[in-house]
C-alpha cells in the first residue's frame, strides 16, 4: 500500500518525497498508516499544477491601484524554503512604496524556490530544476533563475547547498553533452524523463541519449551560464568544494567547443569543417537549419559561433554579439576563480586569452557607425536587430561588457528602442523588444527589465517598470510575452526566469536607485 503512495509520489514537491519516505522507513502501524495517507491526501489536494495556479488570481489582493493577487503556493507546496529569502521579501515589502510593485516582487523573487525545484539531494550533492511550464533544466535559465539570490549564499548554507548540487548536476551534463542546452532529470532521482515533441525528428551529430538530453540546440550562451552560475556562488561563498572532477571536466568541453566553433567552414584547401549539426526539420517542430544542420557558412573572425539564439530560434549568423559578449565576459570571471582558489592556472591563462581575442573581435568585426550589429559571419554580412532573451544587445551592461554610458552602447540601444528595429513594437499600453521565438506583435517584459539596467535616467526607469507592473494580466507575474493589442493575450504563465529577472532589477533599484521605489533613499542590499 504505502509502496504505491511512494510511486504515485514521484513527481510532486520535494517536500512531499521526503514525507512519503519518512513514513515507508519509520512508519508501521495500521494507525499510522492511516494518519499518513490522510496527510498525503491533504497535501496533494493543496498542491496543484502551478501551470494551471498562474493562469488565474489567487490569494488576497494587493492594497494597490492594480490589486495584483499574491501567486505563492501555499507554504507545504512550495519546493523549497529559505529563511534568508523569507527576511528580503519582508525587508522590501516594509520599504516598498507602490504596494503593487511590493506583491510583484513578492510573487516573483521566491518563484524559483517555491516552484522549480523538482529534485534535490543534498548527500548525493544533485538538484534538478525546472524552467516553469517545460519541466527540463535549461543551463541558461537555471543560472539566471538564481542570480538574484547569490548575495545572500554567504549566510544561507542550505541555499548555498542547493546551488552547488545544482552546479554538480549541470557539470555532468555538460561534460557528456556540451552542445546540449536543456536535459532531463538525473536517474538519481526516480523521474521519468519528459518526451520533448520539438525534438522528434530531429538528427544531432553526435548524437544524444534523450534519456538525458531534453533538446540539442547548441547555444554558446548555455555554457556561459554554467560559468555565470559556478563563479558567482564562488564569490559569494569562497568554497571550492564544487571545483571536482565532474566540474573540470565540463570545463575542458567548453573550452573544446569554444575551440571547434570559433573555425571558418572552409580551411585553405576548402575541406569543409563540421564538429557538430542539428537537422531540424524531418518532420520536427523546428525549423531546418540549413547546409545539412551545419547553418550559414563563416569564416574567422576570433569570435565563437552558435547555431541558435538565446531564444532556441535558429541564427541568422553565427556570429552572435551578445552571446559573444557575455562568453568574453565570464571568460574572465572563470579565471579570477581559478587564480583565488589556487587552481587550473593553465585554464586560466587559456581563459584569459580566449576572453580578450573573443572581446576584440567584437569591437572589431560587428561594430559600423557605433552600431552594434545582432549577428555578423565574418564575409561582411551584418543584420542589425536584437532579441529580447538575454544575452541580448540591450543586456550589454547588465552583462558586465560595458558601460551603459559607452558611446556606442547608447546610439545602439536608442536605435533598439524604436522601429528601426525589427523586432520593436508599441501599442497603447505595452511595447518593447521580442523577437521570432513568438511574433512580431508580442514583445517581452525581459526587454523592459534589460532597459532599466541600461540606463540611469530616473523618468525612464520608473515608466518602464509601470509599464511592467501594469501588464501582467492582472496576475502579478512576469509572463513570456505581451501583446500589444490585447492585455489578456500573453506567452507562457509560468516562466521562473522571467520572475527571477523581475526580483534581480528590483533588488539592483534598491541598491542603485532606492529613492525611486522606496519610502526613504536609503538602499538595500540582501546579505
Amino acid at each position: 500500500m504505502l509502496d504505491r503512495w511512494c510511486s504515485l509520489l514521484l513527481n510532486v514537491a520535494l517536500t512531499v518525497v521526503q514525507l512519503c519516505n519518512f513514513v515507508k522507513m519509520k512508519l508501521t502501524s495500521l494507525r499510522a498508516l492511516t494518519v499518513t495517507a490522510t496527510v498525503i491526501h491533504s497535501v496533494l489536494a493543496q498542491c496543484p499544477d502551478y501551470t494551471t495556479f498562474a493562469q488565474s488570481p489567487q490569494g488576497t489582493p494587493s492594497n494597490g491601484t492594480l490589486g495584483l493577487p499574491s501567486m505563492r503556493p501555499s507554504p507545504e507546496c512550495r519546493t523549497f524554503n529559505s529563511t534568508s529569502v523569507e527576511r528580503v521579501i519582508t525587508d522590501m515589502k516594509a520599504r516598498l512604496k507602490d504596494p503593487d510593485v511590493a506583491r510583484l516582487f513578492e510573487n516573483t523573487f521566491p518563484n524559483t524556490l517555491d516552484t522549480t525545484v523538482r529534485y534535490y539531494n543534498k548527500t548525493e550533492n544533485l538538484a534538478f530544476i525546472i524552467t516553469g511550464d517545460i519541466t527540463a533544466q535549461w543551463l541558461r535559465d537555471t543560472a539566471n533563475q538564481f542570480a538574484h539570490y547569490h548575495t545572500l549564499l554567504g549566510n544561507d548554507s542550505e541555499l548555498a547547498d542547493l546551488v552547488k548540487a545544482v552546479i554538480n548536476n549541470e557539470a555532468r551534463y555538460v561534460s557528456e553533452y556540451p552542445y546540449c542546452g536543456s536535459f532531463q532529470p538525473p536517474p538519481e532521482s526516480g523521474l521519468a524523463p519528459s518526451h520533448n515533441d520539438w525534438a522528434d525528428g530531429v538528427t544531432v551529430n553526435p548524437p544524444v541519449n534523450n534519456h538525458t538530453v531534453f533538446e540539442c540546440k547548441y547555444e554558446i550562451d548555455s555554457l556561459c551560464g554554467f560559468i555565470k552560475l559556478s563563479r558567482s556562488y564562488f564569490n559569494a561563498t569562497q568554497d571550492t568544494s564544487f571545483m571536482n572532477d565532474n566540474w573540470f571536466a565540463a570545463i575542458n568541453q567548453i573550452f573544446r567547443v569554444i575551440n571547434e566553433q570559433s573555425q571558418p567552414t572552409f580551411d585553405e584547401n576548402f575541406n569543409f569543417i563540421s564538429f557538430y549539426n542539428w537537422t531540424g526539420g524531418n518532420g520536427a517542430l523546428s525549423p531546418a537549419v540549413p547546409n545539412h544542420g551545419n547553418g550559414e557558412p563563416k569564416a574567422y573572425t576570433g569570435m565563437v559561433g552558435t547555431s541558435h539564439r538565446p531564444s532556441d530560434d535558429l541564427s541568422t549568423f553565427a556570429f552572435l554579439t551578445p552571446a559573444n559578449a557575455m562568453l568574453s565576459v565570464e571568460l574572465s570571471h572563470l579565471a579570477d576563480i581559478l587564480d583565488a582558489a589556487g587552481q587550473g592556472q593553465n585554464i586560466s591563462q587559456s581563459a584569459r586569452e580566449w576572453s580578450e581575442r573573443i572581446r576584440s573581435a567584437v569591437w572589431n568585426t560587428t561594430v559600423v557607425g557605433s552600431i552594434f550589429a545582432y549577428e555578423t559571419n565574418g564575409f561582411g554580412a551584418r543584420y542589425v536587430m536584437d532579441d529580447a532573451n538575454v544575452p541580448s544587445l540591450l543586456s550589454l551592461p547588465y552583462l558586465g561588457f560595458l558601460d551603459k554610458d559607452d558611446e556606442s552602447y547608447v546610439k545602439t540601444r536608442n536605435l533598439l528602442l524604436s522601429g528601426r528595429n525589427p523586432y520593436f513594437a508599441a501599442g497603447k499600453n505595452f511595447s518593447g523588444i521580442g523577437g521570432p521565438h513568438v511574433d512580431v506583435w508580442h514583445p517581452w517584459p525581459m526587454s523592459q527589465i534589460s532597459a532599466i539596467f541600461g540606463t540611469d535616467d530616473d523618468d525612464e526607469i520608473l515608466a518602464r517598470v509601470y509599464t511592467i507592473v501594469n501588464n501582467t494580466a492582472g496576475l502579478g507575474l512576469i509572463h513570456e510575452s505581451q501583446s500589444i493589442y490585447n492585455g489578456s493575450d500573453y506567452t507562457r504563465p509560468w516562466f521562473a526566469w522571467a520572475n527571477s529577472y523581475f526580483a534581480e532589477m528590483i533588488l539592483d533599484l534598491a541598491a542603485r536607485k532606492p529613492g525611486l521605489i522606496f519610502n526613504t533613499d536609503e538602499p538595500y542590499i540582501p546579505a
